[in-house]
């Protein structure tokens, strides 16, 4: 006889559907079973995690930023959520917070290039023009997508004009960053 644990064959359950109905464009149907699976297994980081995603897709900053709190809470290194929560945290203008967020991220996986460039893209905002290009060097080490992104991405426009941004953007960088955690010490 085969005996099965209804409790975890139902948060799965709730979170399989949520997953389905995400992925076909339902998100509030999704949040409800996101929500109904936490309800089941309140530490199931993933269901956290993924309820957040559909919050943003939504439009729902903040409680997308409260989903992926509670997501790291649960699971420190899940890089993924540190990155969102920054994504979420830029949209709403607290670059200072954001730059935190992709810290973690970074520090979790060192080779994530869209945490160096957004992260670069915050510093860009706030006008810290070496941040943001030591940042982005390194985002266009890891990725070659980067130096033609950055040349129209709005982020930038308050150091555009800056010397050592233009000679990054127009290929100024000879090489390839060897040590991913430089441009974080500074």
């Amino acid at each position: 006889m085969i005996l099965i644990d209804f409790k975890v064959a139902q948060y799965e359950s709730f979170y399989n559907q949520a997953v389905d109905l995400a992925a076909a464009g339902q998100r509030e149907a999704a949040i409800a079973l996101y929500d109904q699976a936490i309800v089941h297994k309140p530490d199931y980081h993933e269901a956290w995690y993924n309820r957040g995603n559909a919050l943003a897709t939504l439009g729902r900053g903040e409680e997308a930023i409260a989903s992926f709190e509670q997501a790291v809470a649960i699971k420190a290194d899940k890089h993924e959520a540190w990155y969102n929560r920054g994504i979420e945290l830029a949209a709403l203008g607290r670059y200072a917070a954001a730059i935190e967020s992709y810290d973690r991220a970074i520090a979790i996986k060192p080779d994530k290039h869209e945490a160096w460039y957004n992260r670069a893209c915050a510093y860009g905002l706030l006008g810290q023009t070496e941040q943001a290009t030591l940042n982005l060097a390194q985002a266009m080490g890891l990725s070659d997508r980067y130096g033609l992104l950055a040349r129209t991405d709005s982020d930038f426009e308050r150091i555009r004009q800056n010397q050592a941004f233009q000679t990054l953007v127009q290929g100024g960088l000879q090489h390839k960053p060897t040590d991913p955690a430089a441009s974080d010490r500074a």
